[in-house]
């Protein structure tokens, strides 16, 4: 979600292709008898997921695949697609890389595309395709979603999470009168990202709900962000922030920072990504930590997903054979499916995958909010967070949190914010 997505697939590719050093989708050096082919994987690190998790993760997918040796590169944020590109222009493109967004690195040939059949063990194998390729393990899902503070729920007089809309505004009324902020909301610096998980609350009750098929829309030219259904939506966030219960002192708050502001109990509600779940079962606040899904107006789910979050491979790795073969080794050993999901809270999409007995609550709670909506047929895209085919230009995602932010800071009405992003996506598309 911006980090939609981390880690964890394998298959069996052609021996001859091995044995002979070709190097599928365009890459040119072999391995030499005796001679590791030496690849580099880029990563990113939170409090979640820090160097010892990659490092063992790393050792389990070599101990499968001879012959590899990992060079981990690390984002100097979570932001690893900006990095991704900032080393493609000084022509050192990872061979490999966790979640990256493949959008115009696919389109430019810098990808190499996995077959159906390497992909047959997952439970999605087309999401996200560009040009009907999948360029990314669709190994996981993630889901956008609110988590709450239960003791300042009870402390305000809130029986229950809020269901419908009116719900939420009546919770954030008694949260505040009782001295309590209703909203923690962050995003500064690096991680303007994270401001943007109200905005994808109400882009999926209000717009993707009825019109799931939206951004392609977009790009057909049919539906604009300056139409009512989109502006609505930032008015929503527009309108919490306004009334004081979105916190505006925190906006400048980077991710890490404003998870800790959630645990510090300076806010009741967290809207963040479903790995947020991990974190809170690991390192337990003082409070119990309780979930919704952003609450529609009249209560029928529509949940934001994103599918994929896997690895990625460079079509012109030194041997992209060897390098698929070690991206899928990585994202299907159990050892690293398990890691994942208690490290970062992921929904495993591959088939007969069952997580860990030992999960906790906030994780249990959350894989439960999103087998409701499932049951319901109330999933719908995350704004920002879609890859493939119809998702949102190169660049426009990171424009449209820097635009968000001035929206909650009060900079930018909603129909300001709505023209803005209308404007960046004609400058996007040109």
């Amino acid at each position: 979600m911006r980090r939609t997505s981390k880690a964890l697939g394998t298959v069996v590719l052609a021996g001859a292709l091995l044995l002979s050093g070709c190097s599928a989708g365009g890459g040119t050096a072999q391995r030499s008898a005796g001679k590791d082919v030496t690849l580099t994987f880029l990563t990113f690190e939170t409090p979640n997921l820090n160097a010892a998790y990659w490092d063992a993760a790393i050792a389990r997918a070599s101990a499968k695949v001879p012959g590899v040796k990992i060079k981990r590169l690390v984002s100097p944020s979570a932001d690893r697609t900006g990095y991704a590109k900032q080393l493609d222009s000084t022509g050192q493109f990872p061979d490999i890389t966790i979640g990256l967004n493949p959008s115009g690195f696919a389109e430019a040939g810098k990808l190499a595309p996995f077959t159906a059949d390497e992909l047959k063990d997952f439970v999605a194998p087309h999401s996200n395709p560009y040009g009907g390729k999948v360029y990314q393990v669709p190994y996981s899902i993630q889901t956008s979603l609110v988590y709450y503070n239960k003791s300042s729920f009870e402390k305000a007089g809130i029986a229950a999470p809020p269901r419908t809309y009116n719900d939420l505004l009546r919770a954030c009324a008694k949260l505040k009168r009782a001295g309590i902020n209703p909203f923690v909301v962050g995003g500064g610096g690096k991680d303007t990202w994270a401001d943007l998980f109200p905005l994808i609350g109400t882009v999926a009750t209000d717009v993707y709900k009825k019109t799931p098929d939206w951004l392609a829309q977009r790009s057909a030219g049919a539906v604009k962000f300056t139409d009512p259904a989109f502006v609505a939506a930032a008015k929503k966030v527009a309108d919490l922030a306004k009334r004081g219960y979105i916190d505006r002192a925190g906006l400048s708050r980077s991710y890490a920072d404003s998870e800790q502001a959630f645990r510090d109990d300076k806010g009741a509600m967290y809207p963040m990504g479903s790995w947020f779940s991990a974190s809170a079962d690991k390192t337990k606040p003082k409070f119990d930590v309780g979930v919704f899904a952003w609450p529609s107006e009249n209560g029928s789910p529509a949940l934001p997903t994103v599918t994929g979050g896997g690895l990625t491979v460079s079509s012109k790795a030194p041997n992209v054979a060897l390098a698929k073969k070690w991206a899928l080794a990585y994202m299907k050993d159990k050892a690293n499916l398990d890691a994942s999901v208690k490290a970062d809270g992921l929904i495993i999409g591959i088939k007969g995958y069952t997580p860990p007995a030992s999960l906790g609550p906030v994780y249990t709670d959350t894989l439960t909010a999103y087998k409701q909506a499932l049951d319901a047929r109330g999933l719908v895209n995350s704004f920002s967070q879609e890859t493939g085919d119809g998702a949102l230009p190169p660049g426009l995602a990171d424009k449209a949190a820097s635009g968000f932010q001035a929206l909650l800071s009060g900079e930018k009405t909603a129909e300001q914010f709505t023209r803005y992003l209308e404007s960046e996506w004609k400058n996007a598309t040109q």
